[in-house]
C-alpha cells in the first residue's frame, strides 16, 4: 500500500513540476517579414490599381508619422490567417518598422483582404490589442463526463511591446463539472492589463444532456426509495 501511495504522490508531484516548467517556457512568438512599397498616392482609384496587381493597400500608424504602402497578398497570409498573435517587420523604402496588425478589411462576398492597418510598436509605449487564449490542462469535470467549452477566444489587453506574446495560457485543470473560469480568475503577467469585464465567462465544463438526465433519474429514484 505504501508503494502505491508513493507512486501516486510521485506522479502528482511530477505533474505539478511539469506545469511549472511549461509556464516558465519562453514564448516563441513568430515575427513575419513584410516587404512593402511606398504609395505615392492614396484614394479609391489608387487602391483599386494596387489590388489589380494582387497587392493590398496598407498603412502604418502610431509612430512619428503615418506610412502608406502596399504589400503582396501572399506575404500577408501568415500574419492574418493564424490563431496566434504575431509581430510584423515591415520593410519600406529601406526602413524597417516593428508593428502588429490592428485591423483588417475584407471583401463582404469573397473575403479577399482589402486593406490592412498596422500599428507601430514603439519601445516603452503601451498598445491595446487582442491576444488569443490557449486553454491548457485536462479539467476534472471532463474526466467525469463533462464537456469543455471555450466561451472567449481572445482577451483585450493593454501592455508594452516587450510583454506581448503569441497567446495567453489559462490552466483549466481544476475546473469542475458545471463550473466556469471568468476573466477575473486569469492571472496575467505583471505589466499586462486585461481590459475585458471580470465577470465574463472564459471557459466552462458543461453538463451534457444525457448526463443531466441520468443525474435527474438517479435523484428521482433515491427520492422514491426514501
Amino acid at each position: 500500500m505504501h508503494s502505491v501511495l508513493n507512486k501516486e504522490v510521485k506522479s502528482s508531484t511530477n505533474q505539478i513540476i511539469q506545469r511549472r516548467k511549461n509556464t516558465k517556457k519562453k514564448d516563441k512568438m513568430k515575427t513575419i517579414t513584410i516587404k512593402g512599397t511606398v504609395r505615392e498616392s492614396v484614394g479609391k482609384r489608387s487602391s483599386k490599381d494596387v489590388r489589380k496587381n494582387d497587392a493590398v493597400p496598407c498603412v502604418i500608424y502610431g509612430g512619428e508619422k503615418n506610412i502608406h504602402l502596399s504589400a503582396q497578398t501572399l506575404d500577408l497570409r501568415d500574419l492574418i490567417y493564424t490563431n496566434e498573435f504575431r509581430k510584423a517587420q515591415v520593410e519600406v523604402d529601406g526602413v524597417t518598422y516593428n508593428a502588429f496588425v490592428k485591423d483588417v478589411q475584407y471583401h463582404p462576398v469573397t473575403d479577399r483582404i482589402l486593406h490592412v492597418d498596422f500599428q507601430e510598436l514603439v519601445e516603452g509605449k503601451k498598445v491595446k490589442t487582442e491576444i488569443p487564449v490557449k486553454l491548457v490542462g485536462s479539467p476534472n469535470g471532463v474526466k467525469v463526463g463533462g464537456v469543455l467549452v471555450q466561451k472567449l477566444r481572445k482577451l483585450k489587453v493593454k501592455t508594452t511591446p516587450d510583454l506581448l506574446s503569441s497567446s495567453i495560457e489559462v490552466d483549466v485543470t481544476l475546473l469542475e463539472l458545471g463550473k466556469s473560469i471568468r476573466i477575473r480568475d486569469v492571472k496575467a503577467r505583471e505589466g499586462i492589463e486585461i481590459m475585458n469585464s471580470g465577470g465574463i465567462p472564459l471557459a466552462s465544463v458543461d453538463i451534457p444532456r444525457a448526463l443531466r438526465s441520468a443525474q435527474s433519474q438517479q435523484v428521482k429514484e433515491e427520492g422514491e426509495e426514501v
